[in-house]
């Protein structure tokens, strides 16, 4: 429900106003935080009352002076709290202790040996259980963060639909929150890595945004446009890995036919390396994982390509040419500024970068692809923490109305 005139509802945005504001431009005096933000002194003052309290920001130094005395200096201080970041995939689940700027101050990565719906559950809160107990300095936990892949319901909190780790309609936000009293946060995997883009990343000025992962998990898509992310009902927006390329394709686990993942995704390239090489088909994937065949990763399938190899290249020939489908249909749908393709199979793939971009620019309304940019991902390694920490902080720290809209709850 819109509070609309709620004196509390324009206190709490005020606050996250100024706060956001001492983020990204402190060191800065109060009056800069009231003109740029065309707030009252007071109301200003107020505020940063409340968040040098709660040991968010911090006075530091003095600033130069236009007459009067010289303005106090305000400093955003992301060190004193902390939030745990963690996510969740078929093979490992992974938690981080991280600062207010996604920095990571230590991680653990645990496999997840096998485990399944309500086993995986219990075995994930006894590790977050044992992780908080390790925490024994002054700092305080702002929350929980939890990104996992399939449809997920941030607002409500529920995993619906998880055919991997068999989670069906959990409810783990609260299952959370009551086993270990901090609040907790869930999204899609994706979500997270898109608004980590956006928040943390190279391509913030951008209004529409598609992100798209291609990893060992599946694929799928974050998917932001006008600076919102966009979630669907259910959460389910963005199931980008099954769409529909081939109406007579190849059965998927979700019980359609001819999914895009069944084409793109890790499992789909490692099973035609191995019939291929199976089939008497000389590779230098089989030097690579020194003779293990089955154990040919991502990094190998990269550096047989960059070699020149000719499995891997007809290989990525064939991903390149049905990607570029999906990705057409993306730029009719939503017309984004850009597509960051991120994940496993893109790290160190230039060759598959420059086939998609050629394979989309013919394939697209030309009007409709000429201002698009195809990129790889920004964040690094760490890209997975940095988008659970994105879930919390987006929600938690930053200002979500325009400002007409909170002239116009002040009006009221």
């Amino acid at each position: 429900m819109k509070r609309t005139g709620d004196l509390k509802l324009i206190q709490e945005l005020n606050r996250s106003i100024v706060l956001d504001t001492i983020r990204r431009y402190g060191p800065i005096s109060r009056s800069e935080i009231a003109k740029k933000n065309e707030l009252s002194p007071t109301t200003v003052t107020s505020a940063v009352q409340d968040l040098i309290r709660e040991r968010l920001v911090n006075e530091n130094g003095t600033g130069l002076s236009s007459g009067g005395r010289k303005p106090i200096l305000l400093q955003f201080s992301p060190d004193n709290h902390y939030l745990i970041g963690v996510s969740i995939s078929y093979s490992k689940i992974t938690i981080a202790d991280m600062n207010l700027e996604a920095k990571i101050n230590q991680k653990n990565v645990y496999l997840t040996n096998g485990y399944t719906n309500e086993h995986l559950i219990e075995y994930l809160l006894e590790l977050l259980h044992g992780f908080l107990t390790e925490r024994k300095d002054n700092r305080i936990c702002v929350g929980i963060s939890i990104i996992t892949q399939g449809i997920v319901d941030a607002y409500q909190g529920i995993i619906h639909h998880n055919p991997k780790l068999q989670l069906n309609n959990v409810y783990l936000k609260n299952i959370v929150e009551n086993r270990l009293e901090l609040p907790t946060w869930l999204d899609n995997d994706t979500n997270a890595y898109v608004l980590a883009e956006k928040n943390f990343g190279l391509y913030q000025e951008y209004k529409n945004m598609v992100y798209i992962t291609i990893g060992g998990d599946g694929l799928g898509a974050g998917i932001i446009v006008n600076d919102s992310l966009a979630r669907g009902v259910k959460g389910g927006s963005g199931e980008f890995g099954h769409t529909t390329i081939n109406i007579n394709g190849k059965p998927c686990e979700c019980g359609n036919k001819g999914c895009l993942e069944n084409y793109v995704s890790w499992p789909s390239i490692h099973e035609r390396l191995i019939t291929a090489i199976k089939n008497g088909k000389n590779t230098l994937l089989t030097d690579l994982s020194n003779g293990k065949n089955e154990s040919i990763l991502p990094e190998h399938f990269t550096q047989a390509i960059n070699a020149g190899d000719e499995l891997a290249n007809e290989v990525l020939n064939e991903v390149s040419f049905y990607l570029a489908a999906g990705l057409v249909n993306l730029v009719h749908l939503f017309n984004p500024d850009i597509i960051i393709l991120g994940g496993e199979i893109t790290n160190n793939n230039k060759l598959l970068f420059n086939r998609l971009s050629h394979l989309v620019e013919d394939r697209s309304l030309k009007t409709l692809y000429k201002d698009v940019n195809i990129k790889i991902a920004s964040l690094g390694e760490e890209f997975e923490m940095i988008g659970a920490a994105s879930v919390l902080l987006q929600d938690k720290f930053q200002f979500k109305l325009t400002h007409d809209e909170i002239r116009l709850n002040r009006s009221t």
